[in-house]
């Protein structure tokens, strides 16, 4: 594991908690010597997480569409920015270059990419550990639907245990690196061979 790509706010939320995780996920990302891949944005918790990993000697690496490169504010100090036609490439290259996931506290946009890459584990696209960060219990009611629907039969266990989560970024990261895929291969979706 060498990137760690973090989805999260372009706002900073109404809790200064939600800040404080962001500059010690950064934080840590660094100190533990991986590189930080995010969406670009120098703004909310995009900007703090990529902050605190460059002013604690990490690479930040980002990746934002034309588009809202004025809107999110386009971070100008990072080690490397790349600015790209769509959102569908931006989320395509995040996941090409990172080796791990996690979700921070944000709105539409980070539970939309959380979930399309937690889609592409079980779907076995790739095999790459997914976390969230559950700072103030800000995930615990997305936490409790994955629960519910594996308890109403669309969810398999393999697939709901593939969402890893934590309150604190130094456990997560611990959880990420200590994650493997094993006996994922052999779980199919639903359909069965043969069936129609």
């Amino acid at each position: 594991m060498k990137r760690i790509c973090v989805f999260c706010g372009s706002s900073p939320g109404v809790r200064p908690e939600y800040r404080e995780a962001a500059v010690r996920m950064g934080e840590e990302i660094a100190r533990q010597g991986y590189s930080l891949v995010y969406g670009g944005g120098r703004v909310g918790l995009m900007g703090a997480v990529a902050d605190s990993a460059l002013a604690s000697g990490g690479e930040v690496i980002g990746v934002i569409p034309e588009a809202l490169a004025l809107k999110e504010i386009a971070h100008g100090g990072l080690t490397k920015l790349h600015v790209v036609d769509s959102m569908h490439t931006r989320k395509a290259m995040m996941a090409e270059m990172a080796d791990a996931f996690i979700a921070m506290p944000g709105g539409f946009g980070t539970f939309e990419e959380f979930c399309e890459i937690l889609t592409w584990a079980q779907l076995g696209i790739h095999q790459k550990p997914c976390g969230l960060l559950n700072t103030e219990g800000y995930y615990n009611s997305l936490i409790s639907m994955f629960d519910h629907a594996f308890g109403e039969g669309f969810v398999r266990k393999e697939h709901r245990n593939l969402v890893l989560e934590a309150t604190d970024p130094t456990h997560l990261l611990g959880l990420l690196e200590e994650w493997r895929p094993d006996g994922l291969e052999h779980v199919e979706k639903w359909i069965k061979k043969g069936q129609t």
